[in-house]
């Protein structure tokens, strides 16, 4: 986050003395961000990955046509007629189903009791999957088992519940993804901001993300608009604990007592997946290294570029011991600017910047004024969150000036 927005901030240049970073042995040699070309290939780490092969099994003849479309394991036999048939399509992190919350134990016994009460004529379509009533409940809850975050430092656990364990594929490096913000409040352009961010990582690298975190700053952080970091940590909690399958929310940023600088709540993310429990499993039970990446926007980007605001060796850590997913924001040209700046330009490999195909242009700080002004934010931001805003009164009395709101892309 900007080092201009903590109490005690002072230049680089009048504070020499920096509290010291993670030395980059404790830190994972990966290898930088960029597109694998053709001449990589015959390399071990870009060799083409083989499809799997799936059984096809024998249909009797007597199963039906509809039985035929909706059994995956029928694919097979349909033979040359069907070309993508031996494709297989699945989420590179999948949604843990057990984990949803049944809408009610009413609702589930009268829906068996329907299933018990069919004829036999329905029979015949008994293969195609029916929809249980844990799969119709509110997407934007959080599901059973969830263990919420602290709000004390002394109770704090590093959040792994969603953190892939092995490896996939073993000819790519792990990586999670972490952001860094005050999310006051999350809006739905942050949680798109990793799905971007997602898609760049499948289509332009070698990595395979293994889990992707929030951290919300800390009250220390010298902000407008900033709900209490309790409030923050819940609200992020409940914008992705349902409505996404691979993010966590981590609160041990937002329980420091001092203000935190980015670099070191990398160091902190590292320490944790690294450093305690020896990176990822791979297929073959070995561990490897995790490169962490910070997730930001164009804004954030821009303020490193700002003299005397970032120290030089923070940059350098940031950028070129971890590495940086810039999302473009609507009017920011983020190449141009890496051109122009020594150390980003420095670290460029260790840099992807993901343009919007789609553009959002959602901000927390416009949302902060709607709900000051009583209007709808409904479709700005998750279900669960606007009900939270309203349990708890958040925004409703900030004073924040208009003209500030109106030019700010937080």
């Amino acid at each position: 986050m900007d080092p201009k927005r903590a109490p005690d901030f002072r230049p680089p240049s009048t504070h020499p003395e920096i509290p010291p970073l993670a030395p980059s042995s404790q830190i994972p040699k990966a290898i930088p961000i960029q597109p694998p070309v053709l001449a990589d290939y015959p390399n071990t780490l870009d060799a083409p990955i083989h499809p799997r092969t799936h059984r096809h099994h024998h249909h009797h003849h007597h199963h039906s046509h509809n039985h035929s479309q909706t059994d995956p394991s029928s694919a097979g036999s349909l033979g040359a007629s069907t070309p993508h048939s031996h494709k297989s399509i699945e989420s590179t992190i999948p949604m843990i189903p057990e984990n949803l919350q049944p809408l009610s134990s009413n609702e589930s016994s009268e829906e068996e009791e329907d299933v018990n009460a069919v004829d036999d004529a329905s029979l015949i379509s008994s293969s195609v999957p029916r929809i249980q009533s844990y799969q119709t409940a509110d997407l934007e809850e959080v599901p059973h088992g969830i263990t919420r975050q602290a709000k004390t430092l002394e109770n704090y656990h590093f959040p792994t519940h969603r953190l892939v364990q092995k490896l996939k594929n073993p000819n790519k490096q792990p990586l999670v993804i972490a952001a860094c913000g005050s999310f006051s409040p999350i809006t739905y352009l942050h949680l798109r901001m990793f799905e971007m961010a997602m898609d760049a990582i499948r289509e332009q690298t070698r990595f395979e993300v293994i889990g992707g975190y929030y951290s919300p700053v800390s009250d220390n952080y010298k902000k407008r608009g900033l709900a209490p970091s309790h409030h923050r940590v819940r609200m992020c909690e409940l914008a992705c604990e349902r409505t996404s399958s691979w993010l966590m929310v981590d609160a041990w940023e937002s329980l420091q007592p001092t203000y935190t600088r980015t670099a070191k709540v990398l160091d902190h993310f590292n320490e944790e997946i690294n450093v305690k429990r020896g990176g990822v499993l791979t297929p073959d039970g070995t561990k490897r290294g995790v490169k962490i990446m910070l997730l930001a926007g164009g804004d954030l980007i821009e303020s490193m570029g700002e003299p005397n605001v970032w120290a030089d060796e923070d940059l350098h850590h940031i950028l070129g011991r971890y590495g940086c997913l810039i999302v473009e924001r609507t009017g920011s040209d983020v190449r141009s600017f890496l051109l122009s700046h020594d150390i980003m330009y420095e670290h460029r490999a260790n840099v992807l910047v993901i343009k919007q195909l789609i553009y959002n242009d959602i901000s927390s700080t416009k949302v902060r004024l709607f709900i000051r002004r009583g209007m709808s934010v409904q479709y700005l931001l998750p279900n669960s969150v606007i009900r939270y805003i309203q349990e708890y009164g958040l925004y409703v009395n900030e004073r924040e000036p208009v003209k500030q709101v109106l030019e700010s892309k937080d």
